[in-house]
C-alpha cells in the first residue's frame, strides 16, 4: 500500500487522530506486534503504547468534532483547542496554563471545563491500565 501526500502540512493534529492513523496502521496492545508487523516501526508503537495511557484512548472521533465546533462559542484559538483536547483538563489549575491571557480576554473558564465534562470522555483511570496490564500479563502465560 502506497502513502499518497493529501495537503502537506495541512496543521497540528490531536492526539486522538495520531492514535487513529496508529490503528489503521495496524498498531494494538498485541505483544508479537514488533516481531509480525512491517507497516508499524517500533517508535510508532512506542507513541501508541504512551497515547493508550492518555485521553486519546478514551476519545471518540465524534466527541473530539463536538467539542470542537461548540469552542467556537468561546473564541478559542486552534492550538488552544488542541491543547485542552488532549490534555482533557479538569479544573481551572489545569486550563489556565493552556490559555494565552485568559483574564484579558474575558474567557468562560469555568464553561470550557463544563463543556470538557460534557463532551470529552474521562481519563483512562489507574484502575483500567492496571486491568490491562493484568490481561497482558495472562495471555503471556497462556502462549
Amino acid at each position: 500500500m502506497k502513502n499518497i501526500i493529501v495537503k502537506a502540512n495541512a496543521g497540528a493534529l490531536t492526539n486522538f487522530e495520531v492514535l487513529d492513523l496508529l490503528n489503521s496502521r495496524g498498531a494494538s496492545k498485541d505483544t508479537t506486534r514488533v516481531i509480525a508487523s512491517e507497516t508499524v516501526s517500533r517508535s510508532e508503537y512506542k507513541v501508541y503504547d504512551y497515547l493508550m495511557e492518555t485521553a486519546a484512548s478514551t476519545q471518540t472521533r465524534e466527541s473530539v468534532t463536538k467539542f470542537s465546533d461548540k469552542c467556537k462559542d468561546f473564541r478559542l484559538a486552534k492550538a488552544e483547542i488542541l491543547n485542552i483536547i488532549n490534555l482533557r483538563p479538569s479544573s481551572d489549575v489545569e486550563l489556565t496554563p493552556i490559555l494565552e491571557k485568559p483574564d484579558e480576554r474575558e474567557i468562560d473558564i469555568e464553561g470550557i471545563l463544563a463543556l470538557v465534562q460534557e463532551l470529552l470522555p474521562p481519563l483512562p483511570t489507574v484502575e483500567a491500565q492496571k486491568e490491562n496490564e493484568q490481561e497482558e500479563t495472562e495471555n503471556d502465560e497462556q502462549s
